[in-house]
């Protein structure tokens, strides 16, 4: 937590507490060309080109920008003016003086109104232009992450990808409120001070402001760049206490297990006493930001009002004049308070916008070529010609795989785990593209084709099935938006998930939870079948499709799955040899190479890789079988 005031808000009795753990620190090494080359780039969203209503939007802002600030400059003019009028009428005999002062002094009123409301007014039009580029760029960002190719997103973490599209999104609306709100406003407003003092007396209170001014802004960077730092300890003694606490309670049942509580406890407090310590110097280098600002502050104004005494005395000013370097310097601290925030948001808005920016101007891996046409599937042939991939030089995935998958054949594609297998499907998708060789469907080379058409073209059941935060329903419609009702619930039936759905209430509507978590993975896997069975492909891709199930929903699913691969050109790839035995040909993959192929008795026969994996599989399930069967059978003794 930190405490919020007059330097911060401009409030001057403002001691809110609020929550500073959530805001991230700058970088102190963030350059002014990194300021204007921002700027730059985030102009065309802030004044988009063919929208005509948003130009006038923005004209009209910096209109009432000019005016409402030549309205606050005359507000301490009709002070000045209000308070000479009452000097003059000190002995009270001139009645018409008296309401004069009157006057000025509803005019004063009148100029702070209409100023507020110009602001205000302001504030009002360009809220529509600041979320419109907010809108327009997270847009463009979130179509771009979809671009960009596996081997990106399996570098990053997603958390991480959806904080920089949050920051990057409050960044842009944080940069133009400030910069509109408070940057210009602030910056005009000095320059009319200037320009009055230069006017209304002479050079040297202009000299003593510029001085006071640069002072005051001078320390305000240093501070912020010192607190900055504390900030940046406090932040991240609590984040790893809020990790700890999230670990912890997500291993809820496993703290119970071992008794670990007091352990947990201790592990938790040594984080939060460093956020006590990185706190409590946050806490004071706020009072010192504070202090200094107010000191340099009251410096210059005590300076110029000591030079305005003289003159007074001397006949050069009036007491109004001494009442308006009063009344315009206190109505110039307002804006300033705001300039340690201002300074320390507008540096952490452009970083976060440069890191959008960052990840806007990586170019996609995988990308059509120009003019690239749409796939067309005839049979569904599908031929791997002397195929090579790595997705690191040094450490080679496939060599030279070659092999042919007829229409509507199913192909198997077993071996040891690291062999190659699964990257075989994701070249089919061109989530890569290999080094060496063609991958065709019908004779057309995948790379020639839209990845569009080429998706549209071929159905996947991944191992790993991740679902939707939606309904049952809408994760299986997921397949093909257009399905009708009826449609989904037939393809629910396939893949014999409708029993389960209709039993749980919502039914279609049920929610399935973050990643599905709320089903079982069998469950999961069952309506990653129904989704893809709606899509109906010519061309499948099973990935493990039926590791999460049981022997029963098992043989129920491989059912399902031959009548929706009937007629369809299907790879299977498998480590459950069992799945696989009716397959027109098995391909067995060890060290990113073809060692064996054939169907399922001749690869027996052959003796070699297949039928050392098979014999090894079959073992372990007569071992499981056997253990199982002693276990029912010292149950049914214990119940005797």
């Amino acid at each position: 937590m930190r405490r919020i005031d007059q330097s911060e808000t401009g409030d001057p009795l403002a001691t809110e507490l609020v929550d500073e753990s959530l805001e991230t620190p700058a970088d102190p090494s963030l350059s002014e060309s990194t300021l204007i080359t921002t700027i730059r780039r985030l102009w065309p969203y802030i004044w988009p080109r063919g929208r005509r209503d948003l130009e006038i939007r923005v004209a009209v802002v910096l209109a009432l920008l000019v005016v409402s600030k030549l309205f606050n400059a005359a507000t301490p003019y009709a002070f000045k003016w209000a308070t000479d009028a009452l000097a003059e009428d000190g002995a009270g005999v001139a009645a018409a003086l008296g309401f004069g002062a009157i006057g000025f002094t509803l005019l004063m009123g009148a100029i702070r109104i209409a100023a507020v409301i110009l602001m205000q007014t302001r504030d009002a039009i360009f809220a529509a232009v600041a979320m419109h580029a907010v809108r327009r760029l997270a847009t463009d960002l979130f179509v771009h992450m979809h671009e960009l190719s596996l081997r990106f997103h399996i570098g990053r973490k997603t958390g991480g990808l959806t904080r920089v599209l949050e920051r990057g999104r409050n960044g842009i609306e944080t940069l133009s409120r400030l910069i509109m709100s408070t940057g210009a406003p602030t910056l005009l407003e000095m320059t009319l001070v200037l320009g009055v003092f230069l006017y209304q007396f002479d050079w040297r209170y202009g000299v003593v402001l510029l001085v006071t001014l640069g002072g005051y802004f001078l320390f305000t960077m240093l501070a912020t760049n010192w607190r900055i730092a504390i900030r940046r300890m406090m932040n991240d003694s609590d984040t790893d206490a809020n990790q700890k606490a999230i670990d912890s309670l997500l291993n809820y049942e496993t703290v119970k297990y071992f008794g670990a509580e007091k352990r947990e406890a201790a592990r938790y407090d040594k984080s939060m006493i460093h956020y006590e310590q990185a706190s409590t110097q946050s806490y004071v280098s706020l009072a010192a930001l504070n202090a200094g600002q107010t000191v340099i502050f009251i410096i210059g104004v005590t300076v110029m009002m000591v030079m305005c005494v003289y003159g007074v005395r001397e006949g050069r000013n009036t007491v109004g004049d001494f009442v308006l370097i009063n009344a315009t310097m206190l109505q110039l601290a307002q804006p300033l308070n705001f300039m340690g925030t201002f300074y320390r948001e507008v540096r952490q808005a452009i970083i976060d916008i440069e890191t959008m920016f960052s990840i806007l101007s990586q170019s996609p891996e995988i990308s059509d070529k120009p003019g690239a046409p749409a796939l067309v599937v005839r049979e569904g042939r599908i031929v791997f010609d002397n195929v090579f991939f790595h997705y690191e030089p040094q450490r080679p995935i496939l060599k030279g795989v070659s092999f042919e998958a007829p229409p509507g054949k199913t192909i198997a594609i077993v071996g040891p785990s690291g062999a190659g297998k699964s990257t075989i499907s994701r070249l089919m998708f061109r989530f890569y593209e290999p080094q060496g060789g063609r991958i065709t469907i019908d004779g057309q080379n995948i790379l020639d084709v839209t990845q569009e058409s080429l998706r549209a073209a071929i159905g996947m059941v991944p191992q790993d099935t991740v679902l939707f935060n939606d309904s049952i329903g809408y994760n299986i419609r997921y397949g093909r938006w257009d399905a009708s009702d009826e449609e989904v619930r037939e393809a629910a039936r396939l893949a014999q998930i409708d029993r389960f759905i209709e039993s749980v209430p919502g039914a279609y509507g049920a929610q399935v939870g973050e990643r599905g978590l709320k089903l079982s993975g069998g469950e999961k896997q069952r309506v990653a079948i129904a989704r893809t069975i709606l899509k109906a492909p010519p061309i499948l891709i099973l990935d493990e499709a039926t590791s999460a199930l049981d022997s029963l929903t098992e043989h129920e699913i491989q059912e399902a799955l031959r009548r929706v691969a009937k007629g369809r050109t299907t790879l299977v790839i498998a480590h459950r040899l069992s799945t696989i035995v009716e397959a027109d040909e098995i391909l067995f993959l060890d060290h990113g190479q073809i060692v064996e192929r054939g169907t399922h008795n001749a690869l027996l026969a052959l003796g070699g890789h297949y039928a050392g994996m098979w014999n090894r599989q079959r073992e372990a399930a007569e071992a499981r079988a056997k253990l199982l069967e002693v276990e029912r059978e010292e149950e049914v003794a214990e119940a005797e």
